[in-house]
This record gives C-alpha cells, sequence and structure tokens, in this order.
C-alpha cells in the first residue's frame, strides 16, 4: 500500500474535494480517454449519482464536471478562463477540444442530477458518456469521487485497494501495527520511513522542497482568509468571520488581558480562514479533503507561530507523518464524508494534525501513534449534514474545532510514554463500521441533522 504524501495533500480548488474536483479530474480522464478513441464522437452527456445529485448544486459539481470535460484540472485551475469558457458552453450549447470535433453539449439537458438511481461502487458516483452524430452512445464510463480528490473507475474500483502497480517501496506498512514495527526493527522515525517510500517513487531528488511547496499554498490560504471579508457564495449569507476574530486577537496582544484559552481562538481563526477560502471556490490543499483543509493548516500554523523551538526545517517531517496517518486511514477505512460522515474528514484530519505536531515536537512513534488514535477516536459518529450541501455550516467552525482536538491530542500523547490500551488500526476500524451503520442521511446528502433542522432559506 502506497500513498504519496503529494496524494494525500493535492493542491486544487474549493469548495469540495469529492464533489468539485473530483468530478472535474473524472471530466478530463473521460475527455483523454474520448480523445484516445477510434470512434468520433459528436455529442456528450453526465449523470451524477448518490451524494454528488444531493449535494452537488451547492458543491458545484455540475460547474466542476462540464469544466473537466472542457479541459480543466484542479491543479491549474483559472478562474477567470473557467468563467469565460463556461458562458460560452452554455451560449452555444457546445464544448470545443482540441483534437476532437466539437462535441453537443447542452447542460440544461445533458447534464442530469439523478436522484433515484444509486451505483453500487460508491456514494458519489457519476456516469460520462460520449454520443455519435444520431446520438447513440458509442463510450460510457462510470466513475468514484472516493474522497481528498481520488477518482476511480468503475473498474478500479471492482479491482480493490490494494492494487499497486509501482515500483516496489522498502517499507510497505498497510497498518499502524505495520508501521510501528517497522520504526522499531529500523530505528527509523514515521516521517523517515515515508521519506524512503517516498525516494523510491519520486525522481525529484529535492522532496523536502517540494513538501515545503505544499505548506507555502496551505498558509497562503490561511493568509488570504485572515485578510478577506464578506459574504460566502450560495445562498445562505454566511459572513466570513476570521477576519474580524483575528483583528480582534491582534488587538488584544500585549494588554495581558487574554485569558489562556484565548490560544484556541487562535487555532479555530486560522481554521476558518482556510475554510472561507474553500467555501467561497478558493485555492487549498486538501488536507485530507477540501472540508477539512483547515485543521492541519492551522495546527502548523499555531505550533509555528505559538511553540518554543519551533523550526520551518520540521515542516517536512511533520507532513510526512500526518501523510503516513492519512494513507492508513484511507486504506483501510476512508477519508470520504459520503461514505462514513464526517469523522472521516475532520476526523481523519484531526488524526493527521495530532500524528505530525507530536512527531515535530519530538515525539516517538509509540506517541504519534497515540496521538493520532486520541485525535480521531474522539470525533467517532461525528455526521456530515451541511446546511444546503454548502461546504459552510457546520464546516468551517468544526475545522476550528477540529485543530483544538488535534493539539490537545499530540499534548496529551507527549505527556505519556506512547503506552496506551486502544490501538489506532481499532478505531480506524471502528470509524469504518460506523460509517457502514450510519444513516444515508448522515453522509453528505444534506437529509437530515443540521440540514434539515435549520431554516436555510
Amino acid at each position: 500500500m502506497f500513498l504519496s504524501v503529494f496524494d494525500m495533500f493535492k493542491i486544487g480548488i474549493g469548495p469540495s474535494s469529492s464533489h468539485t474536483m473530483g468530478p472535474m479530474v473524472a471530466a478530463a480522464h473521460f475527455l483523454e480517454r474520448l480523445k484516445g478513441s477510434p470512434f468520433k464522437a459528436h455529442g456528450l452527456r453526465a449523470s451524477l449519482h448518490g451524494s454528488l445529485a444531493f449535494t452537488g448544486v451547492g458543491h458545484a459539481t455540475d460547474r466542476a464536471t462540464i469544466l473537466g470535460l472542457a479541459g480543466f484540472t484542479p491543479e491549474a485551475y483559472d478562474a477567470v478562463k473557467a468563467e469565460e469558457i463556461l458562458a460560452q458552453i452554455h451560449a452555444t450549447k457546445t464544448i470545443t477540444n482540441e483534437g476532437l470535433l466539437p462535441l453537443a453539449f447542452d447542460p440544461t439537458t445533458d447534464l442530469k442530477f439523478d436522484y433515484d438511481t444509486v451505483l453500487s461502487g460508491h456514494a458519489n458516483g457519476m456516469i460520462l458518456m460520449a454520443t455519435d452524430a444520431q446520438g447513440d452512445v458509442i463510450l460510457r464510463d462510470v466513475y468514484y469521487s472516493v474522497g481528498g480528490g481520488f477518482v476511480m473507475t468503475e473498474a478500479e474500483l471492482a479491482a480493490g485497494k490494494n492494487t499497486d502497480p509501482g515500483e516496489p517501496i522498502p517499507f510497505p506498512f498497510q497498518t499502524a501495527v505495520e508501521m510501528l514495527d517497522m520504526c522499531r526493527a529500523s530505528g527509523k522515525s514515521i516521517a523517515d520511513l515515508k521519506r524512503a517510500n517516498e525516494h523510491a517513487r519520486k525522481t525529484s531528488a529535492d522532496l523536502d522542497k517540494d513538501i515545503l511547496r505544499l505548506w507555502d499554498v496551505m498558509n497562503d490560504c490561511i493568509t488570504r482568509g485572515l485578510a478577506t471579508d464578506g459574504i460566502l457564495p450560495g445562498g445562505l449569507s454566511v459572513r466570513r468571520r476570521a477576519k474580524a476574530i483575528h483583528e480582534s486577537l491582534l488587538a488584544e496582544r500585549g494588554l495581558n488581558l487574554s485569558a489562556p484559552h484565548t490560544i484556541n481562538d487562535w487555532m479555530s481563526c486560522f481554521a476558518m480562514a482556510v475554510n472561507e477560502e474553500n467555501a467561497a471556490g478558493g485555492q487549498v490543499v486538501t488536507a485530507p479533503t477540501n472540508g477539512a483543509s483547515g485543521v492541519l493548516p492551522a495546527t502548523l500554523r499555531y505550533w509555528l507561530d505559538f511553540v518554543p523551538n519551533a523550526s520551518p526545517s520540521q515542516i517536512p517531517d511533520f507532513l510526512l507523518t500526518a501523510a503516513a496517518i492519512g494513507g492508513l486511514v484511507k486504506h483501510n477505512a476512508s477519508i470520504s464524508g459520503a461514505e462514513c460522515g464526517c469523522q472521516a474528514e475532520v476526523g481523519s484530519a484531526a488524526a493527521m494534525a495530532a500524528a505530525g505536531l507530536a512527531a515535530a515536537m519530538g515525539g516517538t512513534p509509540e506517541q504519534v501513534e497515540n496521538a493520532a488514535e486520541i485525535a480521531l477516536e474522539h470525533h467517532l459518529g461525528m455526521t456530515c449534514d451541511p446546511i444546503r450541501g454548502l461546504v459552510q455550516v457546520p464546516c468551517i467552525e468544526r475545522n476550528g474545532l477540529g485543530a483544538i482536538k488535534a493539539v490537545s491530542a499530540a499534548s496529551l500523547a507527549l505527556r505519556g510514554d506512547g503506552h496506551h490500551l486502544v490501538p489506532l488500526d481499532s478505531v480506524i476500524e471502528t470509524m469504518r463500521q460506523t460509517g457502514e451503520d450510519m444513516h444515508e442521511k448522515y453522509k453528505e446528502t444534506s437529509l437530515g441533522g443540521l440540514a434539515v433542522n435549520v431554516p436555510n432559506c
């Protein structure tokens, strides 16, 4: 099992890694398939299923799908150009791509939100089709957006999670127990194991430089969020709060008026800044998802700004350790809110952040594993119930509380010696089982919880 740090942390756009980035990636993949097809296509169709249908409008899934079919990708997204292309498609009812004939596509009729047909592979399913001049389907693919911007075709999903055609890696751990055993046998830290695995697959000699680029994007997102106010799009009239909270916190500095718990406000402020940017469709880094993208950056920024002896030189170890934990969660359970609720998103993010912080603060592999276990354990059962399908309420504040839990978990773990009753593997498995048992209305469909008990119009 190998998931690169650059798989867990992907630079992309808001508001959702599974509902915005994933569909765009899937559509771009289908476009490449179409370009390699011996058939001449004259039109395109798409249908969204499950959670992609129920919350697709709030997550801009329709826009993302259309833009993917027009050749856009999350990592190279140009917002100004995207608006121009969308306007052209709506006006001409045609999608134009180099190497293909102009393809007939009417967004109002050729993209369907199918609320009735459930695809068997995953809650986030979509079908993409190309048609000939008579309107008959000549190419059809089923895609599943499985969380964190990861996309799998129907065939790939059927092949199973253990499919890994890449070069062998030196430390192929698939569980936390295996990871800790390898740390003990090799004398390496979790970050060391992850770095060795990355070097086995990545040609770049300067891995740490590329990892620091991820942090630069995360930190820039915090900075933009702290400097921007106004009303978030989507119709809920949610006001950005991070800027005002930040200004209030800055005004209190040096006045000896702040209570010790004010540090929690700093962490929440950093996290909310990220998720307000995400909700506005800005550039974010999946950590491991967009909906949970504020937890880890807020924890890392807290460490750099407030913890004595924190050094930017330790950022790669922080992120490598976090990625190792995120990989375990994704491989053995899920990071998808549509599959396991918000425990799989903010819970996973808190576990990753807690592990990264514990490692950066000198924790042993056992203490790092304990930190991740504590953080994830105390998010078990958390539902995903965004009001109107928007990644705003309760998602923005929830990231702040996730960061606070991550720091508390790391601190508790570092006060111990790494020995604890509940293993991380058991918590991950419990999260998976809880997700299976959770009613569908609490898994990113906006059919239950806060989504139906709070007026949203």
